[in-house]
């Protein structure tokens, strides 16, 4: 049965994949990830690697993986700061921001012409970022409690890296939500808001892709909600005893994304 499963998944047509987790931890290049890339273009798949790490451009992701010896065109990357931008220039053209958060959000909302605001911003907006401080979260509390909408970049309260997890847009709005009583609007996944970007992207219907990813409350919850088929690997935060604090279901179970493409061939 499994390995009757196994080439169901192999005959989808379109892939919407994670990347911290899925694809690399870190600067390390997870197992079976090589291959599997190498498999998607070789079979001339339609994919798109939807992360939702708003640190980087679609340049710095296509530059990470020519580190880490693989060439894929930025036209294949999709980030919750992209989607950010999309949606607050939709909400409000041309308006402004302040924001916590790194080059990847920034250059995102300069692009569909927003402006940096540490006055009056329509929009205080959380991403990723090295650079967090208590004067950027005093300033960030004062903004939104003087009116300013509060967004985030993603939920995800934590991500993997090399050794260890490191907190992420969830976690480093809570304190401003807390402080303010306000909750944040986050836009990347579940939202699916990043879904339809992400199907938009790809050129395809649902029912001919699959999502696989390391998240059980984000890939995985995302994927059930837009009825498109889950694959949840083993690689990254999520963990089997992990699954049983879900009411929801993968449609697959996977060690590491090396378990998708034939073991019979080597791309």
């Amino acid at each position: 049965m499994k390995k009757k499963h196994i080439e169901e998944l192999r005959k989808k047509n379109a892939f919407i994949c994670d990347m911290d987790g899925v694809i690399y931890h870190g600067n390390k290049l997870l197992p079976g990830a090589r291959n599997f890339i190498k498999w998607l273009q070789s079979e001339n798949k339609h994919f798109v690697f939807l992360t939702n790490s708003s640190e980087r451009s679609r340049l710095e992701l296509r530059q990470k993986l020519a580190r880490l010896g693989l060439n894929v065109d930025e036209s294949h990357y999709y980030t919750s700061a992209l989607a950010t931008a999309m949606f607050l220039s939709g909400q409000k053209p041309k308006g402004s921001a302040y924001v916590i958060g790194d080059t990847g959000l920034t250059n995102a909302l300069y692009d569909v012409g927003f402006s940096m605001n540490d006055e009056n911003p329509d929009y205080v907006v959380i991403g990723e970022t090295r650079t967090y401080s208590y004067e950027k979260i005093e300033k960030a509390v004062d903004l939104v409690l003087k009116g300013a909408k509060l967004i985030g970049t993603n939920p995800d309260v934590s991500g993997p890296v090399e050794k260890s997890i490191v907190p992420a847009t969830g976690a480093l709005v809570a304190p401003i939500e807390r402080a303010t009583g306000i909750k944040a609007y986050f836009i990347g996944k579940p939202n699916p808001l990043m879904m339809r970007h992400a199907l938009k992207n790809l050129g395809c219907r649902r029912e001919e892709t699959a999502i696989v990813g390391d998240r059980m409350d984000t890939d995985i919850l995302a994927g059930i909600e837009a009825e498109i088929e889950t694959v949840l690997v083993l690689s990254g935060v999520t963990t089997v005893e992990d699954l049983q604090k879900f009411a929801y279901r993968p449609h697959y179970i996977l060690a590491d994304v090396g378990e998708i493409p034939p073991k019979t061939k080597k791309y």
